[in-house]
């Protein structure tokens, strides 16, 4: 079941620098909510706040809260590697595991949470590959290595791994950067199909992919370089690119900076 996510008052620090300042904003479920601003604004660092990666980071730590349906991800009680399997994410360049067939990169999370008994281990892979629109193309190669596949392949093997293990969210970190625009296409159209299983938070830098891909987008900024960015404004697609609330967000999305 996709959930909502309430995020109150958080900001994210590395060491004594804070990257992001006070952000609150509600995720709708089984929506796409995409964020954009100029590099650095910190909108990546939010997106990690979401499943905890960003205390990976050395000195990583944040203020504030994250509900996902009432629970409190940064709670005294909760286990970050719990939050990072209901909240899955994908990243800027396809990161397959290189030693791994393809069958084994998409039961990988699925071995390691021993959540599906060996015998089903087949059918969940054949359906979380059909999930990403990849099952056609590599049905009958299942046994060669994921890292043999096309750019635009392994994003959607990505994907398919992280659907697996069946998260409620899914975090794409411009999951199209590295890709050729036929190969955006078929991400943007499988994002499309995502949503109606998904919550699903994506950061672009494509100012035509947030509107095509989108039902809310949102808009982050920094005052000056080395101040923490800041949320500016969050609504609906639409209006956000017809006639946003602020003047900074109508000057970004013109062209006029970033």
């Amino acid at each position: 079941m996709a959930k909502r996510i309430d995020v109150s008052g958080l900001s994210a620090f590395y060491g004594n620098h804070k990257a992001i300042d006070d952000i609150s904003m509600t995720i709708e479920p089984r929506s796409v909510t995409a964020f954009i601003g100029p590099s650095g604004c910190g909108k990546s660092t939010f997106l990690r706040t979401l499943n905890r990666m960003h205390e990976v980071t050395p000195g990583g730590r944040v203020e504030g809260k994250v509900l996902l349906d009432d629970e409190n991800l940064y709670g005294a009680n909760v286990d970050p590697v719990a939050v990072r399997r209901t909240v899955g994410m994908v990243f800027q360049r396809p990161n397959p595991f290189p030693t791994m067939s393809i069958f084994d990169n998409v039961a990988a999370g699925l071995r390691l949470n021993g959540t599906v008994k060996k015998s089903e281990l087949g059918d969940v892979v054949e359906r979380s590959l059909k999930g990403a629109n990849l099952w056609n193309e590599v049905k009958d190669r299942l046994n060669k290595p994921g890292s043999g596949l096309s750019g635009g392949q392994q994003q959607r093997l990505c994907i398919a791994r992280a659907i697996a293990v069946e998260p409620q969210v899914l975090l794409m970190d411009e999951p199209c950067s590295a890709l050729d625009p036929i190969s955006t296409l078929a991400i943007e159209d499988l994002i499309g199909e995502l949503k109606e299983r998904f919550t699903i938070v994506i950061v672009t830098h494509n100012m035509q992919q947030a509107a095509r891909v989108s039902d809310r987008t949102a808009f982050f900024n920094l005052a000056a370089v080395g101040q923490p960015g800041k949320l500016i404004e969050i609504d609906e697609t639409e209006r956000i690119f017809s006639n946003p609330s602020v003047q900074a967000t109508e000057d970004y999305i013109s062209g006029r900076f970033g």
